[in-house]
């Protein structure tokens, strides 16, 4: 999108010019997480595919944003974004 601007050909003598609008492809989700059931002490993985590659995640527990812990790890690899929990417990749920 910052690359929308107006364009400028020059020849010195001459100029041709062009106006370039750059339209954002709206993000989706082309596979929604799924839920999941572990036992206690185990670890889960939850993953989603995404429309389009490397779009920032951010991982929530209800409403409590999710950072990067021992407890917690996030890959992303293209348009695929995971979230594994190590050591689930109940209160995980």
């Amino acid at each position: 999108k910052s690359d929308s601007d107006t364009y400028t050909c020059d020849i010195g003598d001459a100029q041709s010019r062009a106006k370039l609008v750059v339209q954002e492809i709206p993000v989706h989700f082309k596979q929604e997480l799924q839920n999941e059931e572990a036992k206690e002490g185990k670890q889960v993985k939850l993953t989603c595919e995404l429309s389009k590659p490397d779009t920032p995640v951010k991982w929530m527990k209800g409403d409590t944003v999710l950072y990067a812990s021992e407890k917690y790890e996030f890959k992303q690899h293209g348009t695929v974004a995971e979230l594994i929990i190590r050591d689930v417990k109940s209160i995980d749920s």
